[in-house]
C-alpha cells in the first residue's frame, strides 16, 4: 500500500475486504447470515479518519442494516461524540467481527481470529491516529496485537487511559473505552464515558 494511498484506492481496498467478508463461507457466523437474510457489518465513516472505534460485533439492529453501532448502543454513541464535539461523519466506526453472534451472545475467540485479519487490514489502510476500543474484546485484541500484554487489566481500571504506540506509518495511541452498551443497562455509566470521551477531543 506505500505512502501514496489516495481516498480513492482507500475506498477501493475497504471494498475488496467488504467483498471478502461477504464471500468468507467458511465462517459458522457467515452460514447464520446466509440463513438469517442478514448483513455482514464491514465499517462506516471517513476512509482517512483520524479516529477508529473498534467494537466487538454486530447486533441485531446493525446486522438488520449493515451499519455499526445503529441500535440503542448506537444512539448513545452518536451523544458520547456530539459531547466531545465530534461528528461521527469525521470518525471510522467498525467492530472486530463482521457478523452477528447469535442471541447476541460474546463472540468466541476462533471467530475473533478468523475476522481480526480484516480489521488488521482497516486500521493499516485508514492509518488512524488513534485506535479507541469498546468493550473488552476489542480492547484485548487491539493491546495484545500492539505488544501491550502486560498492560493489559480490567477495564474498569484502564478505560480512558491512552497508551502510545508506533505503528508501521507512524505513531498511534490508543484508549480503552466502555462499551457504550454499558450505558444501556446502567444509566450511571453514561457520565463515565463522557467523561472519558472529553480526552478524544484533542484528537479530533
Amino acid at each position: 500500500m506505500g505512502l501514496m494511498i489516495t481516498q480513492n484506492n482507500r475506498t477501493e481496498l475497504l471494498r475488496e475486504i467488504k467483498d471478502e467478508v461477504i464471500a468468507l463461507k467458511d465462517s459458522p457466523l457467515c452460514q447464520e447470515r446466509i440463513k438469517n437474510g442478514v448483513f455482514p457489518v464491514i465499517g462506516e465513516g471517513d476512509h482517512c479518519a483520524k479516529i477508529i472505534f473498534i467494537g466487538e460485533a454486530p447486533g441485531k439492529n446493525e446486522a438488520a442494516t449493515g451499519r455499526p453501532f445503529c441500535g440503542a448502543a448506537g444512539k448513545i454513541l452518536d451523544k458520547l461524540l456530539a459531547s466531545a464535539g465530534i461528528d461521527r461523519k469525521d470518525v471510522y466506526i467498525t467492530n472486530i467481527v463482521k457478523d452477528r453472534p447469535p442471541l447476541n451472545r460474546d463472540p468466541f475467540p476462533d471467530e475473533i481470529r478468523a475476522y481480526a485479519p480484516f480489521l488488521d487490514r482497516q486500521i493499516d489502510i485508514i492509518k488512524p491516529q488513534v485506535i479507541a476500543t469498546l468493550g473488552r474484546f476489542s480492547m484485548d485484541y487491539i493491546m495484545r496485537k500492539f505488544g501491550l500484554d502486560a498492560s493489559i487489566t480490567n477495564i474498569s481500571k484502564i478505560h480512558g487511559k491512552i497508551f502510545d504506540i508506533k505503528t508501521s506509518y507512524g505513531d498511534v495511541k490508543i484508549i480503552p473505552l466502555y462499551h457504550p452498551a454499558v450505558a444501556v443497562y446502567n444509566g450511571n455509566m453514561k457520565n463515565e464515558l463522557q467523561k472519558d470521551f472529553q480526552i478524544l477531543k484533542n484528537f479530533k
